[in-house]
């Protein structure tokens, strides 16, 4: 069988999350794909954000963009009413839990004074890696229940796709969101780009759904997300099951599964069928494909020394 290794947000576990070190270092220790997450910024930049505000944990305040900025501090913020020059003061390197138990402080390495990163600047690193094998999974931040705090869908899915086009990297990305009005954009606008329908318990709504009703599909959530315009179903690892398993290869969709970080769980994923997982910790998994004998994603080394 050939299973995937992803990266999560690069290597949360090991590295800074949605950070150029953090991607680096996944496309260092070998996946298949690196997974990241975009969101919009005030002056229509695209930035790498797991939150829609700024997040206390991953980011940090160190100086106002310019003297007497009513917006600065910036931590707390939507990122949509920040520009980018305000976003680039933060510092992203350095992980700040919020309780004693965060499991990913004891393990993240801190790389202090990193910046968060644009689109763009991901795809001129994954050009420094010569990283043409390997995946981009961009997943676009929009939550339907709070408009406030999104782009609007169709228009963000524009712009990944257009900056993805730009770098010549459409033909080796995929697009993933929870929000699966994003996926039927994305299925007009660039048809062959394989597109993840992202789920969680907290999100089985029609109106995370792109309005379609799990119930109008006698619970199928495979055919919602076939109908919705997914090619990969996507669900958090508590939800999976020999049913769901079932139900995806049914509907012909490739399962896989996050957030896995415990090798032990990765085995039964695999042993149910999944495609692919995705993992904060690449390097767990790495010793269990080869404990199975699963092919590896090569390390990646840098070609050239990083522009900038």
């Amino acid at each position: 069988m050939h299973a995937e290794i992803h990266g999560h947000r690069g290597a949360r576990g090991l590295r800074p999350e949605n950070t150029l070190p953090g991607l680096a270092h996944a496309l260092e220790l070998g996946v298949d794909a690196i997974e990241f997450d975009v969101a919009l910024t005030a002056d229509r930049r695209l930035v790498l954000t797991h939150d829609l505000t700024v997040s206390a944990v991953t980011s940090a305040d160190r100086y106002a963009a310019f003297p007497g900025d009513p917006m600065f501090p910036y931590v707390g913020r939507p990122v949509g009413a920040l520009t980018l020059a305000q976003l680039r003061t933060l510092d992203c390197g350095v992980r700040l839990p919020r309780t004693p138990d965060d499991r990913f402080a004891a393990t993240q390495v801190p790389v202090p004074d990193t910046r968060m990163p644009t689109l763009g600047s991901v795809l001129a690193l994954v050009n420094v890696y010569g990283a043409d094998g390997v995946r981009l999974h961009v997943e676009l931040k929009s939550d339907p229940t709070r408009p406030d705090l999104s782009a609007d869908p169709r228009e963000l899915t524009e712009l990944v796709l257009s900056e993805l086009d730009l770098h010549g990297r459409l033909g080796g990305a995929a697009i993933l969101s929870f929000d699966w009005r994003i996926l039927g954009a994305a299925r007009s606008l660039a048809p062959a780009t394989p597109r993840y329908a992202l789920v969680e318990r907290a999100t089985m709504d029609p109106a995370w759904f792109g309005g379609l009703d799990v119930d109008d599909f006698d619970g199928d959530l495979p055919a919602v997300a076939l109908a919705a315009g997914g090619t990969v179903l996507s669900p958090d690892h508590v939800l999976v099951d020999e049913e769901l398993a079932a139900g995806a290869a049914r509907a012909g969709l490739p399962l896989v599964v996050w957030t896995v970080n415990d090798p032990a769980r990765a085995a039964r994923m695999l042993d149910l069928g999944a495609a692919g997982v995705v993992t904060d910790y690449p390097d767990r998994m790495r010793a269990l494909w080869a404990e199975r004998g699963l092919p590896l994603a090569a390390p990646l080394s840098p070609m050239r020394a990083p522009v900038g």
